[in-house]
């Protein structure tokens, strides 16, 4: 059984865990009650988001792939996503990222031997992707990162996770501003989970549980943008898609009803399960084992004075 343990906000005391399918936030709170200090935990978004239906074209995809194969994809995909968020992540703090640059993969990866990998040709189209929709969009455009790979965590609603991009958008000639949240995509489709993943991000920092700084002052969170940048897009010949989306926290709210039900409520599976099943055996315990279990002989029949004759 793998489980994946990651401090994302060492700050605020937060930790994703991940085991089999689930993903879950911890962080630390106080009881409502009592006052006292206490664990909260909370399931991430996209797993949330996920339990939304998915519409005909993925179970038409579902269909012509089968299960095995469409599994496999999307480990794939996730596999790639992941990296490319990580190298993306890197850019934004002002690194080198190379062709030659290793990002972690996740999926290969354990608490105690991560393994990291050269990035693979379609992770190098997207970056290069995501530099030119970026070059693109600052000739008309300042471009200022807020927060990026943010862990944003809503006890009010109940879930966690983590967002992409928050950027401060000011027109160079206006001096226009607006606040973006982006989500970077490597699917060549925008699936309705995306877009109530990105609204939960939203509603998250809009009620002020995650407060934003600029010039170390508050930001006016109230108009936030939202979109789905696409990256590695490949039907186009820019090999991005911008995707501006509306608010679906109704939604979201609507599979985070589905979720519990499914899940049968919102609380971590607390189940100890000891790491060695069935310890192995010495050669001395093997052997006793072996002579416990031969059957016992047949007895013979006594000899001596006492003795019945047979034919009594």
């Amino acid at each position: 059984m793998k489980k994946i343990i990651r401090e994302t906000d060492q700050e605020r005391g937060i930790v994703q865990v991940t085991v089999a399918d689930e993903r879950w936030y911890f962080k630390e709170a106080r009881d409502g009650a009592t006052g006292n200090p206490t664990i909260k935990a909370v399931p991430s978004v996209t797993w949330i988001a996920g339990f939304y239906p998915k519409g005909i074209h993925f179970y038409k995809w579902l269909a012509e792939k089968g299960w095995d194969e469409a599994e496999a994809l999307k480990q794939a995909a996730g596999d790639k996503g992941s990296k490319v968020h990580d190298a993306i992540s890197a850019i934004l703090r002002g690194e080198e990222v190379r062709i030659d640059s290793k990002f972690e993969n996740k999926s290969k990866s354990t608490e105690d031997n991560p393994i990291f990998e050269e990035l693979a040709f379609e992770e190098i189209e997207c970056i290069i992707s995501f530099l030119d929709w970026k070059k693109e969009i600052e000739e008309e455009y300042v471009l200022e990162s807020l927060a990026w790979d943010t862990t944003v965590f809503s006890e009010i609603h109940g879930f966690a996770g983590t967002l992409d991009w928050l950027v401060r958008v000011s027109h160079r000639k206006t001096g226009e501003v607006s606040y973006w949240i982006i989500d970077f995509k490597t699917s060549q489709y925008v699936w309705t989970e995306y877009q109530l993943q990105i609204s939960a991000y939203r509603r998250a920092l809009e009620n002020g549980e995650n407060p934003i700084l600029y010039k170390g002052q508050p930001v006016d969170v109230t108009n936030l943008k939202t979109a789905i940048l696409q990256l590695g897009y490949r039907k186009n010949k820019k090999r991005f898609k911008f995707t501006p989306v509306d608010d679906a926290f109704d939604m979201f709210l609507t599979a985070q009803t589905i979720w519990a039900k499914e899940t049968a409520g919102q609380e971590p599976r607390k189940v100890d399960i000891p790491i060695v099943l069935s310890p192995a055996l010495t050669v001395d315990a093997a052997t006793s084992e072996a002579k416990t279990a031969q059957p016992p002989l047949e007895a013979k029949p006594k000899h001596g004075k006492n003795r019945k004759h047979e034919n009594e």
